[in-house]
């Protein structure tokens, strides 16, 4: 089916896992594929707006990670493990299993960076969006974060009450934006408990030795407001001489939504054999 605001006929397609079903949407041609990940509570609709600027210059597959969007809302397995081999499935089934570019943003950046140290043969480069190695946040973080999405009071009557409720931060908006339509009213896609238990996972462990271990270009973006702290990111670029960094003025851990052009800019320019270029911001390390 065609997408409205892509640049080519986009379609939505499934991918089978053992235990779960991956919706993505899938849309261009040619050979130089990128795969976009979401953060946590996203879903493809929050990467739309990447997508279609990548399009139609790249193909462009857009995943909805187990326990969001269109995916299998439930999974039982949600350890690091499943969400990087669901990826390395969507890569197999729909690019071929040749290389492509892993994009990711928070936790999505995460599941990138695993899948390409553990799947290094379909990972070609390498982006990372306020996504560090994990393993940080506090053994309370994830409760904290599981009981604010608990708290929302759901189902939403409209989309004016959810913006009540929510905002009109970028994030909001792009919550909202993706409210799925039930019999009682408007209800975000996914589960607050399934949330907690994801993030709980990228908390536990600080993945160095995974990182180490990844060798293919990489690119780190940074919000100037972001959450991602500042000697995780010197360790992370002192470690490996293939990464380089662009920090984007005014953003914070949201940089994709907030400041879009900036981080276009980084992402194109590194997509086109560059090191980030400006984007905006500068590069460090």
């Amino acid at each position: 089916m065609t997408r409205p605001g892509l640049n080519a006929p986009v379609r939505r397609v499934e991918v089978h896992r053992p235990d779960a079903v991956l919706s993505c949407l899938d849309g261009g041609h040619g050979d130089d594929v990128v795969v976009l990940l979401h953060g946590l509570a996203g879903s493809a609709e929050e990467m739309r707006p990447t997508a279609t600027a990548l399009l139609p210059g790249h193909r462009v597959i857009v995943v909805d990670q187990r326990g969001h969007g269109h995916s299998t809302r439930r999974p039982p397995d949600l350890s690091r493990r499943a969400y990087a081999d669901d990826v390395a499935a969507v890569v197999e089934r729909l690019a071929g299993g040749r290389p492509v570019t892993l994009v990711g943003q928070s936790m999505g950046g995460h599941t990138a960076m695993l899948t390409a140290a553990w799947h290094p043969h379909l990972a070609g480069r390498l982006v990372l969006l306020e996504a560090g190695v994990g393993g940080e946040g506090g053994e309370d973080y994830p409760a904290k974060l599981g009981d604010w999405f608990a708290s929302w009071p759901v189902p939403f009557a409209d989309v004016p009450a959810a913006a009540a409720f929510l905002g009109s931060t970028p994030i909001a908006r792009a919550w909202i934006r993706d409210l799925q339509e039930c019999a009682d009213g408007l209800r975000p896609r996914f589960e607050p408990e399934v949330m907690r238990a994801a993030i709980a996972a990228v908390a536990e462990t600080a993945r160095w030795t995974e990182w180490a271990s990844v060798r293919v270009p990489t690119l780190l973006v940074r919000g100037a407001n972001g959450t991602m702290a500042e000697p995780e990111a010197r360790r992370m670029l002192a470690s490996r001489p293939d990464v380089s960094q662009v920090v984007i003025p005014g953003a914070g851990h949201d940089a994709h939504l907030e400041r879009h052009d900036a981080w276009i800019a980084a992402l194109t320019a590194f997509l086109s054999g560059g090191r980030g270029g400006p984007a905006g911001g500068h590069r460090r390390g």
